[in-house]
């Protein structure tokens, strides 16, 4: 059986840092949980909270995954290298250029899988191919949007 534990920052059961930050139920950091078909993605994460960026980061390595975070879309510019990445999570609500900005930004360098989170509804102009992450959400549901991303990089047909 697996120990859980009740993620938070500063490390203590059930601490609540940020309304912003999700908090999940996650196996102990000493047994990590394997993507189901073993191959870790690669996620860069856009978060203005730092808070819910360390949160999230957490919870993304927790799944598996290997993650790295930024505050912001002109910090993730400068990171961001095509072919580096697997999987883009970006917050809509960035100071500055937007996540949406960001998004069609690096979409004009290299098609790659988005995910938006967000506190606020689906838009109806959701960019195509996106999928959209509503905040605060749960360990699963941010498994199940990983689950559902392609491995590799969306390329355009030349």
């Amino acid at each position: 059986m697996n120990a859980t534990t009740k993620f938070s920052l500063d490390g203590a059961a059930g601490s609540d840092s940020s309304a912003n930050a999700p908090c999940f139920d996650v196996p102990a950091p000493s047994i990590p949980t394997a993507p189901a078909d073993g191959r870790p993605l690669r996620i860069l994460v856009v978060e203005d909270d730092a808070d819910a960026l360390a949160t999230t980061l957490a919870a993304v390595q927790a799944l598996g995954h290997w993650a790295t975070g930024v505050t912001s879309a002109e910090s993730a510019m400068t990171r961001y290298l095509p072919g580096a990445f697997d999987l883009l999570l970006l917050d809509v609500g960035l100071p500055g250029l937007s996540g949406r900005d960001l998004a069609e930004s690096i979409l004009a360098i290299e098609r790659i899988p988005v995910v938006f989170a967000s506190g606020n509804a689906l838009p109806t102009t959701a960019l195509p191919g996106c999928a959209w992450l509503r905040k605060p959400f749960t360990l699963d549901e941010l498994n199940d949007v990983l689950s559902a991303a392609p491995l590799q990089p969306i390329r355009d047909a030349a």
